[in-house]
């Protein structure tokens, strides 16, 4: 699989932040260190996993062989293209009822009703995805970090000021990181 070059990323080499920013751009200091022969982290700065790069050849193959950029739809006059896709949806007749009864139909209402749901959820989500990816990135680069399961657990818990605690002690880089990637998580600043 190959990742476009604008997706973000912290790579590591050891306890040493040595690139952060837009793989494209972070692709060079990473191609170094690993030609250096330091063993070297690649991590996706959204989703903390780990990513594998194709480091043969020179830090320009390596770039070319990156997918660009995707580039946004082009628009011309007209009505704009919906992406709607038809599928079936099972409800009680009551159900279908209220939906035929609503301004604009059936479709109109489900959209507005999912719409509502995800904009409702978009805090707490936003929260648990930021916490997943900090538990990604903590277990790859410090599981065997003094005060890692006690992090991990306060993480979850919500607990910002343990967490920071637990985290203290850690090679600047990686608490930093660490930090900088559980933010989000503390929803709407609590714990903090």
């Amino acid at each position: 699989m190959t990742l476009p070059a604008d997706t973000p990323v912290l790579a590591f080499a050891g306890d040493a932040l040595i690139a952060r920013g837009p793989l494209g751009e972070a692709l060079a200091a990473i191609h170094a260190a690993s030609g250096a022969g330091e063993a070297v982290l690649v991590f996706d700065a959204a989703t903390g996993r780990v990513i594998d790069l194709d480091l043969r050849g020179s830090a320009a193959d390596a770039l070319a062989r990156l997918s660009p950029a995707p580039e946004p739809e082009k628009r011309g006059p007209g009505r704009p293209r919906l992406g709607v896709t038809p599928r079936e949806v099972t409800l009680l007749p009551r159900h279908w009822d209220w939906l035929a009864a609503q301004p604009g139909g059936a479709s109109v209402a489900l959209r507005k009703l999912v719409e509502a749901a995800l904009k409702e959820a978009e805090g707490p989500d936003r929260a648990r995805r930021a916490k997943d990816a900090t538990y990604r990135f903590m277990t790859a680069l410090a599981g065997d970090k003094p005060g890692y399961e006690e992090a991990t657990r306060m993480l979850f818990a919500g607990d910002w000021t343990a967490f920071d605690a637990a985290v203290q002690g850690w090679p600047e880089a990686v608490r930093e990181a660490v930090r900088g990637m559980a933010e989000a998580g503390w929803r709407n600043g609590e714990g903090r």
